[in-house]
């Protein structure tokens, strides 16, 4: 507490301009001292099953039921090849990521690690666009929920944003409960949407009509395509970062978070790339992506096409399941992010207060829960989704250079993995439409803004 009295003493002094003069530098006493062993703990709850099945529930929803679609009508048939390369580099992402939150398994993830093994203006940034992002994949959970259960029930698309809503003051509920009550929720929503997507794989196969992965690449501008294609699908599996975001509440965190970031992230690229293969092959690229804009429940349109009875409400429940299982994680991984940002002072102390238990950070859940409200207003999937995909590869790429900095003790895979998630996050982040783009660089330069009015 001296070391904060100390560095207010200090700052009060500095004019606004001369606090943008450290923007850079790692020598920012505020950024650098902030411990969060000054405030309380979170309970270590989760073993290796538990935190796999939480990565499976963050990933296994929005991305294999919604964003497929999305980037089908970017890259046609080649969208199958932007999962396997999306797979790719998520696959050096969660390397890096699993070995820094082995070093160092604190709440926040890269937002921590940019601050211990960065500087504390890209430790902030990586805080703020995980904020950003992972607010946009919930909104597009939630909106996906909505899609599939009015699709379900033949019910008009007017009611989308209130039952969307809904879902998110549901789930609010549940998170602010625990832990432990999360856990068990997810649980059982992985494995509901785990057996409903795999009946669709199954039931899906015979009906593949090869013609219809033909031409490959549609287009002249193919191979912008494809990267575009790719950055939005690399979105879809960032899910495993939700074990990392938890590093404070896993048990023996240097072997559980490997292993469980390593299990989720096979798991779900080979789920992925079936389920896009079946989607394609049975309705082909430019229906498959009309059926994602009309009502944002395109595999319950592709399994309405199977001969195998009752499909389509099978795939129905799995995929409502699998919106809930999203939402419910991403709720859990942003509320400990804000908890890690008022922690440091990079957010309003308000936001560090745990439940009498502590198991949870009640009034960050409520914060977080309210900004994915006001994005879901927006009422379009395909917006919120592309919005999120240049923020999280900003993120990822601040965790692939922290990867790189971490000493050779600590080091769990070779420094390559690290430096190739790191080019390709920034090589793909390029790619994503321009008014995304400049949004996003827009919302960075805010974001640091705020970072210096609050140090001074």
């Amino acid at each position: 507490m001296q070391i904060r009295l100390g560095v207010n003493h200090l700052t009060k002094a500095r004019t606004p301009w001369q606090c943008f003069d450290k923007l850079w530098t790692s020598a920012d006493i505020k950024g650098s001292t902030m411990s969060q062993t000054t405030h309380p703990q979170l309970q270590r709850n989760l073993g290796t099953f538990a935190a796999i099945m939480l990565g499976l529930g963050a990933m296994i929803g929005t991305g294999v039921c919604v964003s497929i679609g999305i980037a089908a009508g970017v890259a046609g048939p080649a969208v199958i090849l932007a999962v396997g390369l999306a797979a790719l580099v998520a696959i050096c992402n969660g390397l890096s990521s699993a070995q820094l939150a082995a070093s160092h398994p604190v709440s926040g993830g890269s937002y921590e690690y940019g601050y211990r093994y960065l500087n504390p203006a890209l430790g902030f940034t990586a805080g703020w666009m995980f904020l950003i992002a992972k607010s946009a994949s919930a909104a597009t959970a939630a909106l996906g929920f909505a899609g599939y259960v009015l699709h379900a029930l033949s019910f008009s698309s007017d009611h989308l944003i209130p039952l969307a809503l809904g879902a998110v003051v549901l789930l609010t509920l549940v998170v602010m409960g625990g832990m432990r009550r999360s856990h068990f929720a997810n649980l059982g929503i992985v494995t509901i949407t785990l057996l409903a997507l795999l009946v669709f794989v199954a039931a899906g196969v015979p009906q593949i009509t090869v013609t219809n992965f033909t031409p490959v690449f549609p287009s002249e501008n193919s191979f912008a395509a494809v990267l575009q294609a790719t950055a939005l699908m690399f979105v879809a599996y960032t899910g495993y970062g939700r074990i990392a975001t938890l590093g404070e509440e896993v048990r023996r965190p240097r072997r559980t978070i490997p292993r469980a970031i390593i299990a989720t992230m096979v798991i779900t690229a080979l789920l992925y790339m079936a389920v896009a293969t079946v989607s394609i092959g049975v309705l082909g690229a430019g229906e498959f992506h009309a059926a994602t804009a009309g009502d944002a429940a395109p595999l319950a349109v592709v399994a309405e096409r199977f001969a195998l009875p009752y499909t389509p409400q099978w795939l129905a429940v799995g995929a409502i399941t699998a919106m809930l299982g999203v939402l419910l994680n991403l709720l859990l991984g942003l509320s400990r992010m804000l908890l890690a940002m008022a922690r440091r002072g990079d957010m309003p102390a308000v936001f560090t207060q745990l439940n009498t238990a502590r198991t949870t950070p009640n009034r960050s859940i409520l914060a977080m829960a309210l900004l994915i409200s006001a994005l879901v207003l927006i009422g379009d999937v395909r917006l919120t989704w592309s919005f999120s995909a240049f923020t999280v590869l900003v993120y990822y790429a601040i965790t692939n250079l922290a990867a790189l900095r971490l000493p050779a003790e600590q080091q769990l895979y070779p420094r390559w993995i690290a430096a190739l998630g790191l080019a390709a996050c920034l090589f793909l982040a390029v790619w994503v439409d321009v008014y995304t783009l400049l949004i996003g660089l827009a919302l960075i330069g805010t974001g640091l803004v705020w970072h210096r009015i609050a140090a001074c």
